[in-house]
């Protein structure tokens, strides 16, 4: 797909069968953000991910998760492998404001009154400017992720205090994540 030449998809095909999905950058944000939520089990997350993204539920959960996947990832079929795994450096729900500001400087762009399609959002997201304040944040998290931070930028980190830091996201899959809350619900039925 090449966003210059071609319609962005509003439906996915699961199980032979084609439905609408949601395609507002609002719901995928929303989607992800509940994704990164430590607090749900990935039942829950599954479930976030259904209804945020399907008007229509499809039969075949499985798949349907796996095109939700798909979509989020703007049609790109990731291999997630330690060597790919990069240090997070930004959360949607952290620095909305810094990631609202940066769309308005580099794009002119008022999210709160534009309606986007998600993939367009994810394109103008990786091209904010270098000169916003989202772009050096992310910048200064991932240099001192990777130990490339200078002293001074280790203490200016520090002096930032809870606007710096954000939490690692889980690193586990969605099977996998499943998988654990089976074998809780199995421990806990048996105690």
């Amino acid at each position: 797909m090449n966003i210059l030449v071609d319609s962005l998809p509003e439906t996915v095909k699961v199980g032979g069968k084609t439905y609408l999905i949601n395609t507002d950058f609002r719901a995928c944000l929303r989607t992800i953000m509940a994704c990164e939520d430590a607090s749900l089990t990935g039942y829950e997350k599954s479930l976030v991910i259904l209804t945020n993204l399907f008007p229509e539920i499809p039969d075949d959960l499985d798949a349907a998760l796996e095109k939700a996947q798909w979509f989020l990832d703007g049609g790109e079929c990731q291999q997630d492998t330690e060597e790919q795994r990069q240090p997070r450096v930004y959360s949607f729900a952290k620095d909305a404001n810094f990631i609202f500001a940066a769309f308005r400087q580099t794009h002119r762009i008022d999210l709160q009154t534009e309606d986007m399609h998600w993939w367009k959002f994810i394109a103008l997201f990786m091209d904010v400017g270098q000169d916003t304040t989202f772009s050096q944040l992310t910048a200064l998290r991932k240099r001192l992720k990777t130990g490339k931070a200078t002293k001074e930028e280790r203490e200016a980190a520090t002096e930032l205090g809870d606007i710096f830091y954000i939490e690692d996201t889980e690193m586990r899959t969605l099977d996998e994540l499943e998988a654990e809350d089976e074998f809780m619900k199995a421990l806990n039925a048996n105690s």
